[in-house]
């Protein structure tokens, strides 16, 4: 095998996985949203879910990219590990539509399908149909790739020294081996398929070597979903291990199947003369059969993968409800207890927001922001699940008191939703800071932590208010007070920022971005003390958690 015939091998297998990538795209943008959302919709069952993985694959050929794709919704807890499970087996089955279409040999339709798609991709305006163009070209192409590896490796046939090595790949290890890094380096099954049939196509290897490469490379398609799982959450890590164990278990399964009995005689009677059709066929009974004994064993497969990435995943912890049920509804007072205490749970990491915020103003620095928004991502959760739990509530039966509490709620979660707002402001203004296109001078941070003092006295005061009922008249006072004291303060400060700012003391830049601060501090405030008087039924509504946090501290 000359240089030349190297540099078609790799010309081939460049316009044949350019092919898939086209074609999966066009088929994806064809389709439009609709994939993503049956994706997520509808998983709630298995088998359903089976199916919708094994559609979503067999539009976009690629296992690897709805498993990542998979992996991105459970990361988000837009899925559950379970629903993953079934969409992951699906996918697998859904691969194999690739490696099936090549070994129908439409190799003759390429330069046809690569001419009308042309013409289409230059010359048609509506995206639906362009879409349909880039299909047809993307055909085109991959069936031309394929074509050109095949005409590429036919010298190989002839070639006693690369037939010995492969015939060495009858070793069910050395086969597996190989077909699981062919498959981790071009991450994608499909592609690496369609390798393999390309040489068979040209005769330089049999069924007997190729099956073991062919479990390798099932094994192989799981390095992209581990890759895309890292520095995700512990379900979206156990996702892919779900991927890697239902690979792994099939693989090993297969190859045993494959050595002690006349499996591969079987398919070869199949289609005698069709070695491309050969390889599509293990590959179709490798994924359909490891799905149809597998997925009734999701849960065990699941519960392995949990045992393998041990420990509570803090991240979904955090982003549930954890004093509601739907089961309590059915106990109206208790429902109405029990949000004050969700209430009051969300408040909680508003204020550390807010103190999280402040301290990366004062270290200027502001590498906890991913914190910070993992934080807002959990109270915008928050808002959404108490506001829909208030409304089912409201439709209860209750007593006049807890409907006015009730009420009285919607404004409260509202107004602690915009306080993690302000505080995102904030972080927003420390990344400023942290890149050096402004500066805090010491005097500056003396200012704010004065400001922040009184505005952390509002804050904390008004929920212990809220949870307090109102009946404690002293908070009360205590916040007024405190609120019109941060108003004062607010101003003087800006009255001496704009001196600084005439003194040539302060620089424009640094000002906004201090001005800024004191108008997030203050509507925080502001916010803080719509709280305190929202609730006016004279008696406790919960008891108020121990702060973990205090004064300027960040946690």
């Amino acid at each position: 095998m000359g240089l030349q015939n190297v540099m078609m091998l790799l010309c081939g297998l460049g316009l044949f996985l350019y092919g898939m990538n086209l074609m999966g795209e066009g088929l994806e943008l064809a389709a439009g949203s609709k994939l993503k959302n049956m994706i997520e919709r509808l998983t709630t069952n298995r088998y359903v879910g089976a199916l919708v993985g094994l559609a979503v694959t067999a539009v976009i050929q690629s296992s690897s990219a709805t498993t990542v794709m998979v992996v991105g919704f459970v990361n988000a807890g837009v899925m559950s590990l379970s629903q993953a499970a079934g969409v992951i087996m699906g996918a697998n089955i859904g691969t194999t539509v690739t490696g099936l279409l090549i070994a129908i040999r439409l190799n003759d339709l390429a330069p046809i399908a690569i001419f009308l798609g042309v013409i289409g991709v230059l010359f048609i305006k509506k995206h639906n149909r362009k879409h349909i163009a880039q299909i047809i070209l993307g055909f085109g192409i991959l069936f031309f790739g394929m074509t050109t590896m095949s005409t590429a490796m036919a010298p190989l046939a002839q070639d006693q020294g690369f037939c010995n090595l492969l015939t060495s790949l009858r070793n069910p290890i050395l086969g597996l081996l190989v077909g699981l890094g062919i498959t981790a380096i071009i991450q994608s099954s499909s592609a690496s398929i369609g390798v393999l049939q390309a040489l068979a196509s040209s005769g330089a290897i049999g069924l007997g070597s190729a099956v073991y490469v062919i479990f390798g490379q099932n094994i192989g398609t799981c390095a992209t979903a581990l890759l895309a799982s890292i520095g995700t959450t512990k379900t979206a890590r156990r996702t892919a291990i779900v991927h890697l164990l239902f690979n792994v278990i099939g693989a090993v399964s297969f190859t045993l199947i494959s050595y002690f009995t006349p499996f591969v005689s079987v398919i070869e009677g199949l289609v005698p003369d069709n070695p491309m059709m050969q390889i599509s066929l293990v590959h179709i009974c490798f994924n359909v059969t490891t799905t149809a004994v597998l997925l009734p064993l999701s849960n065990r497969l699941v519960d392995l993968a949990c045992r393998l990435v041990p420990g509570v995943d803090q991240k979904l912890e955090a982003r549930r409800l954890q004093y509601l049920d739907e089961r309590i509804l059915n106990t109206p007072p208790v429902a109405v207890s029990q949000v004050i205490k969700e209430v009051i749970r969300m408040s909680q990491i508003a204020r550390s927001n807010f103190l999280l915020s402040m301290d990366m103003i004062y270290k200027r620095d502001a590498d906890r922001i991913p914190e910070l928004e993992e934080n807002e991502s959990i109270l915008n959760f928050l808002n959404k699940e108490i506001t829909a739990y208030l409304v089912k509530i409201n439709g209860l039966e209750l007593e006049d008191q807890d409907r006015e509490t009730i009420g009285a709620m919607y404004h409260v979660v509202n107004d602690i939703e915009r306080i993690g707002d302000y505080s995102e402001n904030i972080s927003e203004e420390a990344q400023i800071v942290a890149d050096g296109k402004a500066t805090m001078s010491d005097a500056a941070i003396a200012e704010l932590k004065q400001l922040q003092e009184k505005v952390l006295t509002v804050f904390d005061s008004s929920i212990e208010l809220f949870a307090d009922g109102g009946s404690k008249q002293d908070l009360g006072f205590v916040v007024n007070k405190t609120e019109e004291q941060v108003d004062e303060l607010t101003e003087y400060l800006k009255v001496n920022h704009i001196e600084r700012l005439k003194s040539g003391e302060c620089s424009p830049q640094s000002g906004s971005v201090y001005n800024d601060l004191l108008i997030n501090l203050e509507r925080i405030a502001d916010h803080a003390t719509n709280v305190a008087f929202s609730v006016h039924t004279g008696k406790p509504l919960a008891k108020l958690p121990e702060l973990a946090v205090t004064g300027t501290e960040a946690k």
